[in-house]
């Protein structure tokens, strides 16, 4: 629960055990594909004396968000959709857009169920250390291609674009973005991204086929996420051929990847220069971007609060005594939800959202569940929302225990343990 965050490696790697527990508990973390291979690809990085790349993988998977997150879909993905017109990319609510949904059908109600992602399991496996064969051989191959790109070749092609002289800012290279991408001749402009992106040939000219078919209308209009995509990448380069952003690390390129992901969250978070430069530029007036310094003091400074609590009130575990954040404006935290959540949720301080364990309430809302994953059925009509459906079913492996902080009451956790 709370505002959808993107956060890059960067920010998780800052954080400590609790820290990581309050941004789970106060936001619902998008996972980028990125971050999930930035991840792995730490097993063939060189770590300090003292530590092996497993124990820093393994760290940064038990860090990760588990209790509200969700792995996003690859933007290529995404971009095939969009273009090809297989799939509609909704940009403009800041929501994940997520796969793996199965729609079920019974007594007359749809509804989602979704499974645990892959990427939930590979967490899941490497916060003890386990990782495939497989695995361990992406990670090799992620760092020779990091090592292959040449951004200086990018700095030689991109000249081209100013034979009337450099852009002094990055606002003016943005502007120069927007005057190229909304120019007259959308066609050549179309079909320069479409190369620019790797869009398969194939694709491309079924993608130019369905434009003409379509009345050659604006991009921006015919396909708003490959625009956006096309925007984040022409500026990169721009801004490379005009000696704003340096070209002595092929890292940037990766980096920015983060960017094409900025539609689908509310809050995005990172510790990294070039986001801090580049991401301002991209953001809807309903989108906040964060320094991941700014937010670990902040979440520094709420385990302190929450520390002070009398033991009897912690011991309830934090999804009774956190359900919001506190009412204190000093918290960054709290202005965030005051301006992405509703604004109702302040007057639901207090009230418990979560029913007692033997509640009857609580027995209905489980017992709904149960029948519903088994004893549905599978409907034809694939493509329902998740706004379309009656009910919406998430299957998660959640840590009951992290850092300091027991996050579920005493019969909770003792029912945990006796599993064990």
């Amino acid at each position: 629960m709370g505002p959808i965050l993107i956060f890059d490696k960067s920010t998780l790697e800052s954080l400590n055990p609790d820290e990581a527990l309050w941004l789970d508990t106060f936001f619902s973390s998008n996972i980028t594909p990125l971050f999930f291979i930035e991840t792995l690809a730490d097993l063939e990085k060189e770590v300090k004396k003292g530590r092996t790349p497993e124990d820093v993988v393994g760290s940064l998977a038990y860090k990760t968000p588990d209790m509200s997150s969700r792995p996003n879909v690859h933007h290529t993905t995404l971009l095939a959709g969009e273009l090809l017109g297989s799939g509609k990319v909704e940009m403009g609510d800041g929501r994940p857009i997520v796969s793996g949904g199965q729609v079920k059908e019974l007594g007359g109600k749809t509804g989602i169920v979704f499974e645990r992602s892959p990427e939930e399991e590979a967490f899941g496996r490497w916060q003890k250390k386990e990782f495939l064969d497989i695995e361990r051989l992406n990670a090799k191959v992620w760092r020779q291609a990091l090592s292959n790109i040449d951004l200086e070749k990018n700095y030689e092609l991109f000249q081209m674009f100013f034979p009337l002289g450099k852009p002094k800012t990055l606002v003016d290279v943005k502007r120069f973005v927007d005057f190229h991408i909304d120019g007259p001749d959308q066609e050549k402009i179309l079909i320069f991204g479409l190369s620019l992106l790797g869009i398969p040939p194939h694709s491309q000219i079924q993608t130019i086929a369905k434009w003409n078919d379509f009345g050659k209308p604006k991009i921006r209009q015919f396909a708003p996420y490959f625009t956006h995509v096309l925007s984040v990448d022409l500026f990169f380069y721009l801004a490379i051929a005009a000696d704003l952003i340096g070209r002595g690390r092929p890292s940037h390129k990766i980096d920015l990847a983060y960017l094409y992901y900025l539609p689908f969250c509310m809050v995005f978070t990172s510790n990294d220069k070039l986001h801090s430069d580049l991401v301002p530029f991209f953001l809807r007036d309903n989108q906040t971007f964060v320094s991941g310094r700014e937010l670990k003091i902040d979440l520094a400074q709420l385990d302190k609060h929450y520390d002070n609590l009398p033991d009897e009130i912690k011991q309830q575990g934090v999804i009774r005594f956190a359900s919001y954040p506190p009412p204190d404006d000093s918290f960054l935290v709290t202005r965030l939800w005051d301006k992405h959540m509703s604004p109702t949720w302040r007057k639901d301080q207090g009230k418990d959202i979560i029913p007692e364990a033997d509640s009857e309430a609580r027995k209905k809302i489980v017992e709904q569940i149960k029948q519903f994953v088994e004893s549905s059925t599978p409907t034809p009509d694939s493509r329902i929302s998740s706004d379309e459906a009656d009910q919406m079913v998430v299957e998660r492996k959640v840590l009951g225990r992290k850092g300091k902080w027991n996050r579920f009451p005493p019969e909770v956790m003792n029912k945990q343990k006796t599993k064990k």
